[in-house]
C-alpha cells in the first residue's frame, strides 16, 4: 500500500506497527519533505509520551502561531515541524484543535490512551481522506489505488455514477461519502471521525461549515474590497512558509495573476520567484500574452510547457493511473504538463488560482443567479440597470432564446431526431432515453434555506461540487510528480467574509469576481485586472481531434468490445459523432471525450490493478 504511492512521498518512509488489546494497528508514512526536512520530521511521529501516533498528509500554514500558543501552555518541541504542531494540539485541545488549524490536511492520530483513531480532513478537502470499514478491519489512505490494493478491499464499483460524472462532472464523484468504488468511503471537507478501537464504531461529524448570516453584511463596498485584499494577501503570506523552493502556477488569468502580484509585494524584487504557465501557440486557448504581463511586472523566472495532443497520447497511461478516476477535460492535462515542468525545474512548492472562480463568481452562467439574488433581496433599481448590460456583454449567460425555444420539444422527440438524422450534440443524445432522463433529473441543484441565489450556488459548488472535483484533479496531478500545490483561494477565513455579502459584491457593475477585480486596483496589470471575457485553462481540445495519433486512440476505444456492449451508451451515435468530428464539427469533440476517457480509465487503472490484486 505505501510502495504504489511512492509518488506521493519520495523523500522517505516510515511505518509504525503497535498491538492494543487484540487490535493491531499500522499506521504508514511516505513523506515528500517540505517543513523540517531532518529526521525529526519524519512519520508517522510518536508525541515524547508514547501515547499519541500521526501519520499526516498536507501542511499546517499557521503552525508557528499555533506552536506558540503551546509553548505558553509548557510544552516542548523536539522538532520544527507542523506535524507535531497537530500531535502537541490534540495532546492540549482534544478534538477541538481543529479550529485553530489553518492549512489543508488529512490525518489520523492513535490516541492509545482513549483507544481510539482520530482522523480528519480539512475544511475545503484539498486533501483526500479515503477509508475503508469491514467486519474485521479499518483502513485508510491518500489515494484509491493503495486501499484497493488490501487484499480486503473489493475492486467493484458502480459504473452509473461515471455516467453522472460524465454528465456532469461535479456531482458524480466527490460530493458524497460513498465514493464510486463499492468497499471505499471518504470523509466529506470539514469532517473528522473517531474510530472505536474496542469494536471498530465510528462516529463522524462536521466540525466547520459556513452558517446563513442573521443578516446581510452592511459594509461599504470599499471597506469589503479592502478587507478581502487584506485576507488574501496574508493567506498568500501564510502559504509561502516553507524549507523547500516556492513557486506559482501562472496561467494569465485573473487568479493566478492575483497570487503573483502579490507574492511579490510581500518577498520584494530581490528574492528570485519562480513561475510556470502553459502555452498554446497559434490557438485561441493560448494566453501567454497575458502571462507576459504578469511576469514583466513582477519580473519571475519564467517556464513554458506546450500541452500537445502528441503528449497526451504518449503519457495517457501514468495521467490515467495517477489521476485515479475519469477527468472531466484536457484541462487537468495541462496541469499535468505544469507540474511536472515544476519537478524539472526543482520547485517543489507551487501556488494556485484554484478555487476563486466558484467562491466569488468566475463564470458567466452565474449572472442568471446574480439576477435572482437581485430580485430576492429587493435590489431593483440595480436590477433595472444592470440586467440589460449583462444581456449586452455576456449574451449567453441567461438563457438563449433558440434554446428556449429548442427544449420546448420533449426529450423523447429530440433524442429520436439526433439519433435519426445525426444531428444535436447534447451528450444525453448518445445515450439510451432511460438513462438521459435519469441523468438529468440527479444532477438539478437544491437550494439551502439562509442564502440568496448567488450565494447559495457558490457555497455548493465550493464545498462538494465543482471546486471538490477540481481539488481532486490539483492532488493527484502535483502528487504525481511529487509537488505540493497551495491554495491562497482556499483559506477558510476568506469564506466566512465573502458568505456574509450582499449579490451586487460578487457580481455588480456586470463584472465576474467583483471582490477580486477592485481589491487588484494597482496591484494587477490593469488589462488583466479589466478583462472580462474568461479563458479557462485548458488545451484547444477540440484541434486534438485534427491529430492523427489522437483520432486514432478516441476510435480504438468507441470500436472496444466493452464500449460496444455498454448498457447505456448508443454506439451507433457516437460513431455519427465521429464522422461529423472528422468533417469539422470539432466541438463535439468536447462529448467524445467522456465516453472515451472513461474507457481509458478501464483500460488504464482498473485492469492494472486487477491484474495486481490477482498475481501471487
Amino acid at each position: 500500500m505505501l510502495r504504489i504511492i511512492a509518488h506521493r512521498g519520495p523523500d522517505g518512509q516510515g511505518i509504525s506497527h503497535v498491538r492494543d488489546d487484540n487490535r493491531s494497528i499500522t499506521f504508514g508514512h511516505r513523506r515528500l519533505s517540505i517543513i523540517d526536512l531532518s529526521e525529526s520530521g519524519s512519520q508517522p511521529m510518536w508525541d515524547s509520551s508514547h501515547s499519541f501516533c500521526i501519520t499526516f498528509n498536507g501542511e499546517i500554514y499557521n503552525y508557528l502561531e499555533v506552536r506558540q500558543e503551546l509553548v505558553k501552555l509548557g510544552v516542548l518541541f523536539k522538532s520544527d515541524s507542523d506535524t507535531e504542531v497537530i500531535l502537541e494540539a490534540y495532546k492540549a485541545w482534544g478534538v477541538e484543535c481543529l479550529s485553530r488549524l489553518n492549512g489543508m490536511f488529512a490525518f489520523a492520530i492513535h490516541d492509545t490512551r482513549r483507544k481510539k483513531i482520530f482522523c480528519a480532513r480539512d475544511r475545503y478537502g484539498e486533501k483526500p481522506f479515503l477509508f475503508c470499514l469491514g467486519n474485521d478491519f479499518f483502513a485508510f489512505a491518500s489515494e484509491y489505488k493503495s486501499l484497493l490494493l488490501h487484499p480486503k478491499v473489493s475492486l467493484e464499483y458502480d459504473d452509473w455514477r461515471l455516467m453522472l460524472a460524465s454528465y456532469n462532472p461535479s456531482t458524480g464523484l466527490d460530493k458524497d461519502r460513498q465514493t464510486v468504488f463499492n468497499d471505499v468511503q471518504q470523509l466529506l471537507p470539514s469532517e473528522a471521525m473517531l474510530v472505536d478501537l474496542a469494536d471498530l464504531s465510528v462516529h463522524i461529524w462536521k466540525y466547520w461549515e459556513i452558517l446563513p448570516p442573521s443578516e446581510l453584511n452592511k459594509i461599504t463596498d470599499q471597506d469589503a474590497f479592502d478587507h478581502f485584499r487584506h485576507l488574501l494577501k496574508d493567506s498568500v503570506r501564510l502559504r509561502l512558509r516553507s524549507d523547500v523552493p516556492v513557486g506559482s502556477c501562472l496561467s494569465g488569468g485573473l487568479d493566478s495573476s492575483a497570487i503573483v502580484c502579490l507574492v511579490r509585494e510581500l518577498l520584494g524584487f530581490d528574492e528570485p520567484y519562480n513561475t510556470f504557465t502553459g502555452i498554446f501557440p497559434g490557438t485561441p486557448a493560448d494566453e501567454w500574452h497575458y502571462a507576459k504581463l504578469v511576469i514583466e511586472q513582477a519580473k519571475t523566472i519564467s517556464h513554458v510547457v506546450e500541452p500537445t495532443a502528441d503528449r497526451f497520447v504518449d503519457d495517457l497511461p501514468s495521467f490515467i493511473w495517477h489521476n485515479e478516476l475519469p477527468v472531466s477535460s484536457s484541462s487537468q492535462f495541462a496541469q499535468w504538463c505544469v507540474f511536472s515542468l515544476a519537478k524539472d525545474n526543482g520547485v517543489t512548492v507551487l501556488l494556485d488560482g484554484q478555487g476563486a472562480d466558484e467562491l466569488l463568481g468566475g463564470y458567466e452562467q452565474y449572472f442568471a443567479k446574480y439576477v435572482n439574488a437581485l430580485e430576492q433581496t429587493g435590489d431593483k433599481a440595480r436590477l433595472k440597470v444592470e440586467l440589460p448590460k449583462i444581456k449586452e456583454r455576456y449574451p449567453c449567460a441567461l438563457t438563449p432564446p433558440v434554446r428556449a425555444i429548442r427544449d420546448r420539444l420533449p426529450f423523447v422527440a429530440r433524442h429520436f431526431l439526433s439519433n435519426r438524422f445525426g444531428i444535436g450534440n447534447s451528450m444525453l443524445y448518445g445515450l439510451n432515453v432511460a438513462t438521459a432522463g435519469r441523468l438529468s433529473h440527479e444532477t438539478q441543484l437544491p437550494n439551502i434555506s439562509g442564502f440568496h441565489a448567488i450565494s447559495n450556488t457558490l457555497l455548493q459548488d465550493s464545498f462538494g461540487r465543482f471546486l471538490s472535483t477540481l481539488l481532486r484533479y490539483g492532488d493527484r496531478n502535483s502528487m504525481a510528480h511529487s509537488r505540493e500545490v497551495r491554495l491562497p483561494f482556499c483559506d477558510h477565513r476568506i469564506a466566512e467574509f465573502v458568505f456574509t455579502l450582499p449579490p451586487h459584491l460578487f457580481m455588480g457593475e456586470v463584472q465576474t469576481k467583483r471582490l477580486l477585480r477592485e481589491s487588484m486596483r494597482g496591484i494587477l496589470p490593469e488589462p488583466i485586472r479589466a478583462r472580462w471575457n474568461k479563458q479557462g485553462f485548458r488545451p484547444p481540445q477540440d484541434l486534438w481531434f485534427k491529430n492523427r495519433r489522437f483520432l486514432e486512440s478516441v476510435s480504438d476505444s468507441l470500436d472496444s468490445k466493452n464500449f460496444r456492449q455498454s448498457p447505456y451508451w448508443i454506439p451507433e451515435w457516437w460513431d455519427k459523432s465521429l464522422s461529423r468530428v472528422a468533417n469539422g464539427e470539432l466541438n463535439l469533440g468536447w462529448n467524445i471525450w467522456h465516453p472515451y476517457i472513461i474507457e481509458q480509465w478501464q483500460q488504464h487503472f482498473i485492469k492494472p490493478l486487477r491484474e495486481m490484486k490477482e498475481s501471487p
